[in-house]
């Protein structure tokens, strides 16, 4: 009897590990390789984009005119906030064009941002000799949901930004959450789509919403466990509230017939 409980406890825990292991199908092999896309996913900037760009040279003054001023704050999201001044922010319209310094109105939804530094930096060489440009993405941002430790909206400092770095953020999955159900939402264009990936799958390297975008929500589904212990806690908070109910009433009652019988 009690070999069969402790096999059968052995079973549920080694159950148990597997449900919350990552990169299952890597199997034991001490090494390997891991999965890789058929290409680079980059990102391209779109309509409501955030950017910082500047264009520098070995003589500062010959392309001082190209950058915008200094501000304080810099960035949309920091007014309330005590920053150092930076260099303005620009915002890409609708149409997908920002207004540059000397240059005029550019368009750049779609490029990459080395594709438009190239862009800019080919434009600024007809007046300045050997130019710099670098371009960044300010807003790049991700929401992650669901069963996480700490849901959170992400500012990603980096351009190449996973959804494992952005699960790690938030401090990993919870251990309610699925592993093999984490969806990534992303809006292309005028649709809204959306991926499932499986944490437990080490095809996940190869998926192209491996790598997030711009306003990417990360949604982690919970598992039957939490939304038992949900539906549970509902139902006793709904006895409770209706035992709270009952006996509030009964004894308004009794107050009256006491009342009454003085």
């Amino acid at each position: 009897m009690t070999l069969m409980v402790a096999c059968l406890l052995m079973a549920c825990s080694s159950t148990k590990d597997n449900n919350l292991a990552y990169f299952k199908s890597l199997g034991d092999a001490p090494s390997g390789t891991l999965p890789q896309g058929s290409g680079s996913y980059p990102i391209r900037i779109q309509p409501d984009d955030e950017l910082v760009i500047s264009v520098n040279s070995a003589v500062p003054q010959a392309t001082a005119a190209y950058n915008v001023p200094l501000d304080n704050p810099a960035t949309r999201n920091a007014y309330n906030m005590a920053v150092q001044p930076r260099m303005q922010t620009y915002i890409v319209n609708e149409q997908g064009d920002i207004m540059m310094p000397v240059l005029g109105r550019l368009h750049v939804a779609g490029m990459t941002t080395a594709e438009l530094a190239n862009h800019v930096t080919n434009l600024v060489s007809a007046n300045v000799k050997d130019p710099y440009v670098r371009v960044d993405i300010a807003n790049f941002q991700v929401d992650v949901m669901g069963e996480v430790k700490t849901p959170q909206r992400i500012i990603a400092d980096r351009q190449y930004f996973t959804v494992l770095d952005a699960l790690a953020a938030c401090g990993d999955l919870t251990e309610y959450g699925k592993r093999d159900r984490v969806f990534v939402i992303r809006t292309e264009g005028n649709q809204r789509t959306y991926h499932r990936l499986d944490l437990g799958d080490s095809n996940l390297f190869a998926s192209p919403y491996f790598y997030l975008q711009q306003n990417d929500v990360v949604y982690v589904e919970p598992n039957e466990i939490r939304i038992d212990n949900s539906k549970y806690n509902q139902n006793n908070a709904f006895k409770l509230s209706v035992t709270s109910t009952i006996v509030s009433a009964v004894s308004v009652v009794a107050s009256l017939i006491i009342a009454l019988t003085r």
